[in-house]
């Protein structure tokens, strides 16, 4: 069967991990990576899960907070700058 290469980016730190992972488990990188091209084929579609991470209950509050704060601009204090803001937090202080 012929064979084709594939140049794929990735960080320093990432690949060196990467093979020491797969030279453990006696692979190299072009093996490791047709493990998972067939893996991907042969599942029709990415052979693990790929999900967004849901945020933990005090971010998601955060955000609940930010989204009516938006709906309502009136009601918060707004700064022209964050040294207006850092000087009345500190002067609480």
């Amino acid at each position: 069967m012929a064979t084709t290469n594939i140049n794929v980016r990735v960080d320093t730190e990432l690949k060196q991990n990467a093979e020491s992972l797969f030279n453990d488990l006696g692979l190299n990188m072009s093996v490791a990576i047709t493990m998972f091209l067939k893996s991907a084929v042969s599942h029709n579609g990415i052979p693990f899960e790929v999900k967004r991470q849901v945020p933990n209950a005090e971010t998601a509050a955060a955000l609940a907070e930010y989204e009516e704060m938006k709906k309502d601009k009136s009601s918060y204090k707004r700064y022209r700058s964050f040294d207006d803001m850092f000087d009345e937090v500190t002067a609480d202080a």
